[in-house]
């Protein structure tokens, strides 16, 4: 066999392993939006245990691979809110590590979606003891999934989500109208409308949260007991 040969044969099954691999991750996501979005509360654990089994296999597979690690994190992570307390710390905990290591093998995978999910998981955590929750690192790790990709709905999302609990109103409301904006990947146009669609509700009632205050603010003016 000539050398050219060898070379071509060996780039055309470089790339169907890569091909193999980003459709298995398609699937993954697009069950694991089924599951959070459209399955019974009751249901949901079972269905994210098979799913873990699902990533596992993929990540054995592909073990150079960062990216089913990080599918695997997230899923953890979004059953967490179907466990008892304690398995679910246990489980945020088993995402937390899985993350750090998929940063370790690639931080870009998956447009930042480690760096992402670190970072939700910081600020939705509790505090030590209890967990590990730390707001400061949450907002280094959401900032660093915005710098690899400005243009994901997620990122986006989410960070406006972590400055909406911080009471950043205005700043929120940017980013849940840079979510709006961007267009939905074709591939995955289920889970992202899904993500617009909360930006769309969070974006309304951040807009009624603002004017409350301020109504409240300018009744207080004209209180006479209010300075008492």
């Amino acid at each position: 066999m000539k050398k050219t040969t060898f070379v071509a044969l060996l780039l055309l099954s470089t790339q169907s392993i890569a091909q193999s691999l980003d459709e298995s991750l398609l699937r993954i996501e697009s069950e694991w939006a089924k599951i959070y979005y459209n399955t019974p509360k009751q249901k949901q654990s079972f269905a994210f245990e098979q799913l873990i089994d699902k990533v596992k296999t993929i990540s054995t597979q592909h073990s150079e691979k960062s990216e089913p690690i990080i599918w695997e994190a997230i899923i953890k992570a979004t059953n967490a809110d179907n466990q008892n307390a304690i398995a679910a710390i246990k489980s945020i905990h088993q995402a937390r590590d899985l993350l750090i290591k998929a940063i370790k093998k690639d931080p870009y995978a998956m447009d930042g979606s480690a760096y992402l999910t670190l970072g939700t998981l910081y600020y939705m955590t509790p505090k030590w003891p209890i967990g590990f929750g730390d707001e400061k690192i949450a907002q280094q790790m959401l900032k660093k999934a915005l710098l690899i990709n400005p243009y994901s709905i997620e990122n986006n999302y989410y960070y406006g989500d972590f400055l909406l609990t911080k009471n950043m109103f205005n700043e929120a409301k940017e980013y849940f109208k840079r979510t709006l904006s961007i267009p939905a990947r074709e591939k995955q146009s289920f889970a992202d409308n899904k993500i617009k669609e909360l930006a769309r509700e969070a974006l309304k009632n951040t807009i009624k949260i603002q004017e409350s205050s301020g109504n409240n603010l300018f009744a207080s003016l004209f209180d006479p007991n209010s300075n008492k």
